[in-house]
């Protein structure tokens, strides 16, 4: 009986893979239980019609049971659509198999979908469950609603870890291996060019005219430059001051106490 049940209520997901081209199921997602509460509620008031034509009198006891019957079959039939419909998640896209008598699938693939929300109602927070909406880049996709998906959050995660990993979003993170946040500016190596003290700006690399030295063939260009150095990840990721930005605007701020020392320096000349 079990083996029956499985073979004419199964949607037969693996049906629906391209095995040829490597496709592999990486989740697949069944409807939260709450998706047959309505329903369990509709046939058990079913029961409770049909079960209270014993205390009605013969003549119209048929009625309360053709409807009690009727309650029955209509929350049956919704808890077995329930049971077949299927969101699945694969390496390649998202499809979602539904139907009892005649099956429908949508089909997603994840370089088209450009948002996913995820409601939770209060309930389901409390319940671990939420509701999917799809944009993609299509107007009219048959892929946009999926609801009474449990654990919502993992398979969003999920979603999202394929299409990175799938390499169509990529990221925009500076290259790592650069000094950290703390670290002193370092030194631009230009051959011939002993770095000293009493070297202009531009040659030790403090960020003033900096702007007129290019790339040379094979150095990183992503993200900025400060004081000769690419940014390190967290001086990228806090944003806010940074090194050039001090550097500047100590170059523009009125040096009083450089201006004091200049005058007492021509009083001893003079």
């Amino acid at each position: 009986m079990a083996g029956l049940w499985r073979t004419a209520f199964d949607p037969r997901v693996s049906d629906h893979l391209i095995s040829d081209e490597g496709e592999i199921v990486v989740d697949e997602v069944r409807r939260h239980p709450m998706a047959f509460l309505g329903p369990g509620v509709i046939s058990f008031f079913g029961v409770l019609i049909m079960i209270s034509t014993i205390w009605v009198p013969v003549a119209v006891a048929w009625l309360p049971m053709i409807i009690g019957l009727l309650l029955v079959i209509t929350g049956g039939f919704k808890m077995l659509a329930a049971h077949m419909d299927r969101f699945v998640i694969t390496n390649m896209r998202v499809f979602r198999v539904h139907g009892i008598f005649s099956q429908h699938t949508a089909t997603m693939p994840m370089s088209r979908i450009l948002d996913i929300s995820v409601h939770k109602p209060f309930l389901g927070r409390i319940l671990n469950y939420g509701h999917f909406v799809f944009e993609s880049a299509a107007e009219n996709q048959g892929l946009r609603d999926i609801r009474f998906v449990a654990r919502p959050d993992q398979r969003d995660l999920t979603i999202q870890r394929v299409i990175q990993r799938s390499g169509l979003r990529t990221s925009m993170r500076p290259l790592g291996g650069y000094p950290s946040a703390h670290s002193s500016p370092a030194t631009p190596d230009v051959p011939g060019r002993e770095i000293g003290p009493d070297a202009d700006d531009a040659a030790r690399g403090d960020g003033i005219g900096d702007d007129e030295v290019s790339n040379q063939p094979g150095d990183p260009i992503t993200g900025e430059q400060v004081a000769g150095r690419q940014l390190s990840d967290e001086e990228w990721l806090a944003g806010g001051w940074s090194e050039r930005d001090a550097a500047d605007y100590r170059s523009s701020a009125p040096d009083t106490q450089g201006a004091s020392h200049d005058g007492l320096r021509d009083n001893d000349r003079s």
